[in-house]
């Protein structure tokens, strides 16, 4: 499970063309959140007080925005200092870009590839972080999980219980699809009823279609999901010493 913090982009852009693909492009980063404006200076102000964005994308050939007191404010109340991309439909306006230390020129019409690229390389400066924790929560209950001691989770009807390393069974009212694709990249759905935590992992027996957890629990696992074995078993491989029988 990864912990996913929100990464604010503010678009100070009259084309709404611009603004559309940017955004388009930009869902498919599920840190980012938008914000769009015009070009008007006092608003573009007090949008950036209101949420202090970390990537701004801005048409530095229209606006008259000035672009010396821009910079101090962005400094002043941004969270740290800002990605700001220029963007402008000719070069022209490159060196102004180079002048007050922005991140990235593009120039229009702005394509998909060149958007994704700049925000890939952006986004290089936000890594994702694995979380410790998951809490489960009912009504006013709050229980939270050490991940790292989570054995495996197995099916219950509607419900799903964990298994934890301390012999515990906590009971949670979801069913494991939704905790399939909530958990940590550590942890491979094996079969309708379980999802195992590879790090807990002692063996795995092909011909009688189980493995082993902490070479306590005797786990089945079926064709549907022999694909995660398979990557299961290559992970494993990786890190053991061979000693043939």
């Amino acid at each position: 499970m990864l912990e996913v913090m929100a990464i604010k982009c503010l678009i100070i852009e009259q084309d709404q063309s611009a603004v559309d693909i940017i955004k388009k492009v930009g869902n498919d980063f599920d840190q980012i959140e938008f914000s769009h404006i015009s070009e008007n200076q006092n608003e573009v102000f007090d949008r950036i007080l209101k949420i202090k964005p970390e990537i701004i994308f801005i048409n530095i050939e229209t606006t008259q925005i000035n672009f010396p007191k821009f910079i101090s404010e962005i400094s002043q109340y941004s969270k740290g200092k800002p990605h700001i991309i220029a963007l402008s439909t000719t070069k022209d306006k490159a060196y102004d870009a180079y002048q007050y230390n922005f991140s990235l020129y593009l120039l229009k019409p702005l394509t998909e590839l060149d958007i994704r690229k700049r925000l890939n390389t952006i986004m290089e400066y936000y890594p994702k972080k694995e979380m410790e924790t998951i809490c489960l929560k009912s009504h006013k209950d709050f229980h939270y999980l050490n991940i790292k001691h989570i054995l495996y989770l197995k099916a219950d009807n509607n419900t799903t219980d964990f298994y934890m390393d301390d012999g515990k069974i906590i009971g949670a009212y979801k069913t494991l699809k939704v905790f399939e694709n909530a958990m940590p990249t550590n942890f491979y759905r094996i079969h309708k009823s379980y999802i195992v935590n590879i790090n807990c992992i002692s063996r795995i027996n092909f011909g009688k279609s189980t493995c082993f957890i902490k070479n306590l629990h005797k786990i089945p696992f079926t064709k549907t999901f022999i694909d995660n074995i398979l990557e299961m078993n290559e992970l494993l491989s990786k890190k053991a010493f061979f000693v043939p029988n």
